[in-house]
């Protein structure tokens, strides 16, 4: 339990909620530690059966925090660097956890909490969602999340969205494979427990199983995400510290369109 990230274990359930309804559950440093460490309990804990993530508030998650970013664009290349692992290290996590996880999306997600998303076994969105990213209008891409956004929507769909940073709803989300399930506000707590009613009959073993065998028919071992998170981390680091990059992240900060943004 932190001020940023609320666990509650009832039941054989973990729920993990990012609690910074303030700034729509953005990451921040403090944010990414402790949600990589309390999935890291969850997963030693057996009394954890699986895991719901979610967000307090309206939004599940706007993607990088503001203050953070601002940060990000002040620091040397070697620090943008080793950043990005930490967010590597978090969606990875996430990614491989023994136990079965639902992605509760109660309200929108951009950037980071696109790939948080992508990284359960299970999502389920609310009607009104929205969903995008961003990063390229920043002059930027998304990296460290690309593996498992890619995973979950194809590469088709990836190249779209990465390359317009459009604006999406929940529909589109469900129609490539982002979440599994759109349902209205009121809705999303029965969704959950059909899910968790549905998971509860699978053997904790066979699951964890069953999950690392999906993940290695499709291409995907913790060691070669590893491999790759080392790559994105390099790549996104060097194109924060970039002239478009740098550029980009003042124009967002300033509140303003970038020079490549013809009126």
């Amino acid at each position: 339990m932190s001020e940023t990230v609320l666990v509650v274990v009832d039941a054989g359930v973990a729920t993990i909620t990012l609690n910074r309804a303030n700034v729509h559950n953005a990451f921040d440093d403090a944010l990414i530690a402790d949600l990589t460490a309390a999935l890291a309990d969850c997963e030693r804990n057996p009394a954890v059966r699986a895991v719901v993530l979610t967000g307090a508030g309206a939004s599940f998650s706007a993607g990088a925090d503001l203050n953070w970013m601002r940060g990000m664009a002040q620091a040397s290349e070697a620090d943008n660097r080793a950043d990005s692992l930490r967010l590597a290290a978090l969606m990875r996590t996430l990614n491989f956890l023994a136990k079965p996880t639902i992605a509760r999306v109660n309200g929108s997600a951009y950037g980071g909490g696109v790939g948080l998303v992508a990284c359960c076994d299970l999502a389920i969105g609310v009607e009104g969602a929205k969903f995008s990213l961003s990063e390229v209008k920043l002059g930027l891409v998304p990296a460290v999340i690309s593996p498992y956004v890619i995973a979950a929507i194809g590469g088709r769909h990836a190249r779209r969205l990465f390359v317009s940073g459009e604006v999406f709803d929940a529909a589109h989300a469900a129609r490539i494979g982002l979440v599994h399930e759109v349902v209205a506000p009121d809705q999303l707590d029965a969704a959950v427990e059909r899910a968790l009613h549905f998971l509860a009959k699978g053997g904790p073993l066979a699951q964890a199983e069953a999950k690392r065998l999906a993940l290695r028919i499709a291409g995907m071992t913790v060691e070669s995400a590893e491999h790759t998170d080392t790559q994105n981390a390099e790549l996104i680091a060097r194109l924060r510290v970039s002239a478009e990059g740098q550029a980009g992240l003042a124009a967002f900060l300033d509140k303003r369109a970038p020079a490549w943004v013809k009126e």
